[in-house]
């Protein structure tokens, strides 16, 4: 009987949460994607893995015996990926960003590294909104900077946190605001980060701070395509501080939203990644 990885992951955080909700949320996956998912896997085995129960779940017998070989496994098999890919360019530290970091992080970062680890190299890669971990979930990054929440997985250190601003058309109503309540916000039409960045996406379209849900207008996978968009009247988009002064452009206007929560961007590697190099280069940085 063959699994597929995805699958057991799936297997194990939803052990670990016991509800189909929670363990969507941290997978950054859809509740009925997740239960197609597990039914999936259950099928293939020949058993059960969870009880269903009016509140939750709660593991069968089979689930219970089966869970700590799985994780063992997926530790291993991620700790073997890791190593093996590594092979293939190696002494070379791959950093993945979602958006510029800016802020007088990364450029000292890197200098301190390279003083550090002498014979090292640092790639920087920007990734997708697409894709929430900045390159960590698929091993194409070694380590990350990123805007919280992030996947299950994966170790994180908040290096800054910002007030979050909103970036309207140069033209908009709202425009000659020194600051906007996000309550005057809540028509407007947004640009959203894809699907796939999940609670992220949630996060900078502040649905905890909404009584229904957001209008879409459109979506966009990296920071210039937001602004473009904002740029061209198509919707407002949420944006941290800092980027509104690292993205700052003809045609948008940022504007403070004093009664949101401030955004933490933050340093992130994978829980299972032993290597000494990954940690080396955390600690080259300084929190602001």
């Amino acid at each position: 009987m063959d699994a597929h990885l995805r699958e057991l992951r799936y297997f194990v955080a939803t052990a670990e949460d016991l509800t189909v909700t929670a363990a969507a949320a941290r997978l950054f996956v859809s509740q009925p994607a997740l239960s197609k998912q597990l039914r999936a896997l259950e099928r293939r085995l020949g058993f059960e893995l969870f009880e269903r129960l009016p509140r939750g779940l709660a593991l069968t017998d089979q689930g219970s015996a089966l869970l700590p070989v799985v994780r063992a496994m997926l530790e291993t098999w991620d700790r073997g990926y890791v190593e093996a890919r590594a092979l293939s360019h190696p002494r070379q530290l791959v950093v993945g960003m979602q958006t510029a970091v800016g802020r007088d992080l990364q450029r000292p970062a890197v200098q301190r590294f390279r003083e550090r680890a002498p014979g090292w190299t640092v790639a920087l890669r920007l990734v997708g909104w697409d894709d929430p971990t900045a390159g960590l979930a698929d091993a194409t990054s070694d380590v990350a900077f990123v805007w919280l929440p992030v996947p299950t997985g994966l170790a994180t250190r908040v290096l800054i946190r910002e007030d979050r601003w909103v970036a309207l058309p140069s033209g908009h109503a709202l425009a000659d605001r020194a600051e906007i309540p996000f309550a005057s916000l809540l028509e407007e039409p947004f640009v959203a980060l894809p699907v796939a960045a999940g609670p992220l996406r949630d996060f900078w379209l502040a649905l905890d701070a909404r009584p229904g849900p957001a209008l879409i207008a459109a979506e966009a996978t990296a920071a210039d395509e937001v602004l473009e968009l904002v740029s061209a009247g198509v919707g407002v988009a949420l944006i941290a501080k800092g980027n509104a002064r690292l993205y700052e452009r003809p045609g948008v206007t940022f504007r403070p939203v004093p009664d949101l929560p401030p955004a933490e961007l933050a340093i992130a590697w994978r829980r299972t990644d032993p290597r000494d190099i990954v940690h080396l280069f955390v600690d080259c940085i300084d929190p602001v």
